[in-house]
């Protein structure tokens, strides 16, 4: 099958690079529109208890978070001062005026709210809402911006604190792009200028950017197609073009080196390009479909977060291999034994034989026990610490406590008893009638450890709410055990237990549910692509659990 691949591409070389470059460039073009169509949340289970009591609060309560949360430090005076509550309504007023804020609620509006104000009465809260009618992401963390932008320090006499869902979520998407940013800034010339070394040759060392091009600029058409369809993660993008470009360089060298030792072998170039893809191309496409098995492995879970990551990862794999086995060979038949034109290292052109990796190899297998044995013991003290693993996910912790964001969690934390902007909420469907069962439900609930306050009962037709403070941040194993202590309590027959807390809880349990049939896929379908690829039962059992513990 590869020989045949091999000898169409040989006779039609020149009209494949063509519909190559036409093709990426079409898709390049289509996929950049893309761009304006991420998300960038995605880290909730939508099948879980949380996901339907947000459902019922949003759709049936016209419940809302707030978008963002203002801390007003009142310096020395007391928040009853008239002199302030008369500068925090001014305040309040220009919140108001902020682009899609809907509403506000503060301390001195809920006419002195106890749970509203610090514990040393010199501090305040002021909710921000956004409009219901665009009360997702995009907007959140928009609101988020331009609320810290504007409010976040000193306004007169107060010092203000910007915090919430929006200006955290700003403040990490932000740090995240810097950062990438930065990263790729160094990384990507560093590449270029190995590729050189490695490859030895200028002409030699841009064949990666053929494969690394079509699967990154094809990618962003097929995640343009599903997010017509289905939400996907900004930071798919990201990972599109890290995987694109590492596995550009890889994939070539793999085909470049083979074409080398078949040119100067003494074969022709056809026969070479043959040849090249027969053996290096078949290399490339189990490699790449091992690859591609493993990534597909994150569609399983619940999260489209994760799902995002999966779909980017088959896409550029899936095309990484395509560009590896017709365009590349199609321009290695074009130009020949021009591949080696602007000689940089001679050594890189054709590796010797006698090399430094060579020499190691032969080493290691005159000494296959001592190395196996060394190799195993680095291994298992880099994977000890798995025992005392504990998976989060993001939130204000992994900003630098210097950023503004950052600071005002920490004023939170530290100046109020509860976490009054994230409440745990407690829906029960058809609850009226029910007070006897609901107030002992909430009495146990009072007493688990980590409850600060609960709220009163709330009615919406027959339907009941009743909102529950945490004095611990909703995305820690604090937070985690609590929602399941509560759900482990007698509750009356429908009680949904929602709110970022059980959010954070729902979507931790389903990554764990998930991961064993995640693992488990990876295992068995690597398993079996390297038993076809090498016929050999001992390869794949030995890949599987080295790889394995190298994760």
């Amino acid at each position: 099958m590869f020989a045949g691949l091999g000898r169409f591409i040989v006779r039609r070389k020149k009209s494949v690079l063509i519909v190559f470059i036409i093709g990426i460039l079409a898709a390049g073009g289509v996929g950049s529109l893309a761009f304006s169509k991420l998300d960038s949340g995605g880290y909730s289970d939508l099948n879980s208890d949380s996901a339907k009591a947000y459902e019922y609060l949003t759709d049936k309560f016209k419940v809302q978070e707030p978008a963002a949360i203002l801390v007003i430090d009142t310096g020395d005076r007391n928040v009853n001062d008239p002199a302030v509550i008369a500068e925090a309504a001014a305040l309040e007023a220009q919140v108001k005026s902020v682009a899609q804020v809907d509403r506000t609620l503060s301390y001195w509006t809920t006419g002195g709210a106890p749970s509203m104000k610090a514990a040393d009465d010199k501090a305040a809260f002021l909710f921000i809402f956004s409009d219901p009618d665009s009360n997702d992401w995009a907007a959140l963390e928009k609101i988020g911006r331009e609320v810290q932008a504007k409010f976040d320090g000193k306004q007169g006499n107060f010092t203000v604190y910007a915090s919430g869902a929006g200006v955290i979520t700003h403040a990490i998407n932000n740090k995240i792009k810097e950062d990438l940013f930065l990263a790729e800034a160094i990384a990507i010339p560093l590449t270029f200028i190995l590729l050189i070394f490695v490859f030895g040759a200028m002409v030699a060392s841009a064949m990666p950017l053929v494969v690394g091009v079509s699967a990154i600029l094809g990618s962003f058409l097929i995640i343009y197609i599903l997010t017509l369809f289905t939400d996907v993660s900004v930071f798919a993008l990201n990972l599109i073009t890290g995987l694109g470009l590492g596995l550009g360089i890889d994939y070539a060298l793999l085909i470049v080196n083979r074409f080398r030792e078949e040119l100067h072998a003494g074969k022709s170039v056809d026969e070479s390009v043959v040849t090249t893809v027969a053996t290096a191309g078949k290399t490339v496409f189990y490699s790449g479909l091992t690859v591609f098995v493993t990534m597909a492995s994150l569609l399983l879970f619940p999260l489209n977060f994760l799902k995002s990551f999966g779909y980017a990862g088959v896409a550029v794999i899936s095309l990484a291999v395509l560009g590896a086995l017709i365009p590349l060979p199609a321009l290695l038949a074009i130009l020949g034994h021009k591949i080696d034109k602007g000689v940089i290292r001679k050594a890189g052109i054709v590796p010797s034989e006698d090399g430094r990796w060579a020499r190691t190899a032969r080493t290691v297998m005159k000494r296959p026990v001592p190395v196996v044995i060394g190799s195993l013991l680095i291994l298992g003290v880099l994977a000890a610490p798995i025992t005392n693993i504990a998976f989060a996910q993001v939130d204000a912790r992994v900003l630098p406590k210097s950023d503004p964001a950052a600071v005002a969690s920490t004023v939170i934390d530290n100046r109020f008893t509860g976490l009054e902007g994230s409440p745990i909420e407690v829906v029960i469907p058809d609850g009226k009638g029910k007070e006897i069962e609901i107030n002992n439900f909430l009495a146990r609930v009072q007493g688990v450890y980590g409850i600060s306050r609960v709220g009163q009962i709330e009615y919406f037709g027959n339907d009941v709410r009743v909102q529950v403070i945490s004095s611990e941040q909703s995305r820690t194993l604090d937070a985690q055990r609590i929602i399941h202590e509560i759900r482990d309590l007698p509750v009356p027959d429908g009680t949904l237990i929602g709110g970022a807390a059980a959010d954070f809880t729902d979507s931790q349990d389903g990554i764990a549910r998930t991961l064993p049939w995640a693992l488990g896929w990876i295992a068995l379908s690597v398993f079996i692509l390297i038993f076809v690829f090498t016929g050999s039962i001992i390869l794949p059992i030995k890949a599987v659990l080295l790889n394995g513990l190298s994760l």
